[in-house]
């Protein structure tokens, strides 16, 4: 019985965990990514929330504050900034509606996820291109 249950553990398969050096070779699925991206997105726009806030108390609460909001948006530096929290945005805002829509049992299937991982991993840089245009004031 014993001998039995040795030669069933040899036939498994040994799992290791991951390695630093081979993370560099592990291909991620679409899905995988734009999940690991979601993550980021949504840690970045919590991390993100006090100036934000800051920003929105700046524009709304006099002309003087107006003004100063629009010295500190016209900073180069302030502005990729806004154009990473945009991105951020854009991109949890679409894939949430992925996720949602996975809840629903739509677009299981391996080749409708990757699909749809793939369309909203480009439709959130699109999205984010045509608002990065609007915001440098180039459309």
């Amino acid at each position: 019985m014993v001998d039995a249950q040795n030669e069933v553990k040899k036939d498994r398969p040994v799992f290791r965990n991951i390695g630093l050096a081979q993370l560099i070779h592990y291909r991620l699925p679409w899905a995988g990514k734009v999940s690991i991206l979601h993550r980021i997105s949504g840690a970045a726009l919590f991390l993100m929330l006090p100036f934000l806030l800051y920003l929105l108390d700046q524009s709304l609460a006099s002309e003087l504050s107006y003004q100063k909001f629009q010295a500190i948006t016209g900073n180069i530096f302030v502005k990729l900034i806004l154009l990473g929290l945009i991105w951020a945005f854009l991109h949890h805002f679409c894939a949430g509606i992925r996720y949602l829509l996975l809840d629903l049992e739509i677009g299981v299937e391996k080749n409708e996820a990757n699909r749809s991982a793939i369309f909203v991993f480009a439709l959130g840089l699109a999205l984010t291109a045509v608002v990065g245009l609007k915001l440098f004031g180039l459309y």
